[in-house]
């Protein structure tokens, strides 16, 4: 069958994202054009993203650390900056680890870790249905179990204080920057994935306290901040017997912490 051939007029449809906010509007456009089948797809596909709605939820995935992955409408986008978490977790990660993704979202960071570190066992957990239904897509192939609960309640507890690496890419934004996000998360993300208390840091100090009894010793945990939750996040995991160490990556605007387990 032949396919039929559409010329659509790219210095317009750039034009009309760059209007919308798009800062990438080249890129995106090239992006939706190869995503549409006809015209009218991609009409359909650039007016809605002048509305707000995220790239990646329109494309069905996102590029992360030279990956392709899957990300359903409503899920946590993965961020370019979260490739430094990623980084940090398996620079201080032997291979052959037992590996938790904790906070999982579309299970990104679970996928990037199956292939650098090529651990013993993995697997990730998320609060969120549709996070868990995206992710257990993105990592079936792999074999990798999704629990769905809050935090590790949800994990087999065989697993309690043998595991090597917790990564969390939990949320840590302060609940009134939240209505300051850019529409694409705010709006068409899920809050839980946002929404980090008060200070940011309420499930960041949940998931601490509780990767302190979960991990082997030796073993890490590793996750996301602004610069200016560093000091707060540190001092907490001092007082959890934790011994932290933060990576900053001034490119890409990311900071990671990752904290020891002594043993």
């Amino acid at each position: 069958m032949t396919s039929i051939q559409f010329h659509p007029d790219r210095p317009a449809l750039v034009s009309r994202l760059r209007a919308a906010g798009c800062v990438f509007a080249e890129d995106e456009a090239e992006l939706l054009i190869a995503a549409a089948d006809s015209a009218e797809r991609l009409t359909d596909l650039v007016d809605q993203r002048v509305t707000g709605l995220p790239l990646e939820h329109l494309l069905g995935w996102a590029e992360f650390c030279g990956l392709r992955v899957g990300v359903d409408p409503g899920v946590f986008v993965p961020r370019t900056r979260t490739a430094l978490l990623v980084s940090a977790a398996a620079a201080v990660t032997r291979p052959g680890a037992a590996v938790l993704d904790l906070c999982c979202g579309s299970g990104a960071a679970a996928l990037v870790l199956a292939g650098r570190l090529a651990p013993r066992w993995l697997a990730a957990a998320d609060l969120d249905p549709a996070a868990v239904a995206c992710a257990r897509r993105n990592l079936a192939h792999l074999s990798v179990p999704v629990y769905q609960g809050d935090l590790f309640e949800s994990v087999p507890v065989r697993w309690r204080g043998e595991l090597d690496l917790v990564v969390a890419n939990a949320p840590y934004v302060p609940t009134d920057a939240v209505a300051l996000m850019p529409p694409e998360a705010r709006l068409h993300e899920a809050p839980v994935a946002l929404d980090g208390g008060s200070d940011g840091l309420a499930v960041l100090r949940r998931v601490a306290e509780a990767a302190a009894d979960w991990l082997a010793p030796g073993g890490h945990l590793a996750v996301e901040v602004s610069v200016d939750q560093v000091g707060a996040l540190c001092a907490t995991l001092t007082g959890l017997g934790l011994v932290p160490a933060v990576v900053h990556d001034d490119d890409l605007d990311a900071t990671a912490v990752t904290a020891r387990r002594p043993g």
